[in-house]
């Protein structure tokens, strides 16, 4: 199971695209959900660190963010039509910066 996740990950595939050496995808995505909601992942990673710490071998953190942030293409800097521009708002607050004329 945890190759099959592995690999999902990896890739970045849809789970329906899991090969079938790994098991039915459904059956390994709900093996992930159900150690994830009942707290097995986290119990897991803890018991790693803290045997990592006691070895001493800790030597980095790495934080994965899975937020994904969506914006509307006008905050990227497309283009705008004056009356869509809000009152006051700069040009630099769009993602990308001032959007070229």
């Amino acid at each position: 199971m945890i190759d099959a996740i592995a690999f999902k990950f990896r890739t970045v595939t849809q789970w329906v695209q899991l090969p079938e050496e790994y098991g039915h995808w459904r059956g390994v995505h709900n093996r992930l959900r159900t150690r994830a909601v009942d707290g097995a992942w986290e119990r897991g990673f803890i018991a790693l660190i803290t045997q990592a710490d006691a070895d001493e071998d800790v030597s980095r953190v790495v934080s994965v963010d899975s937020t994904i942030a969506r914006a509307h293409q006008h905050a990227a800097g497309a283009r705008k039509k004056a009356s869509l521009v809000l009152a006051g708002e700069p040009a630099h607050h769009a993602i990308a910066g001032p959007a070229a004329d």
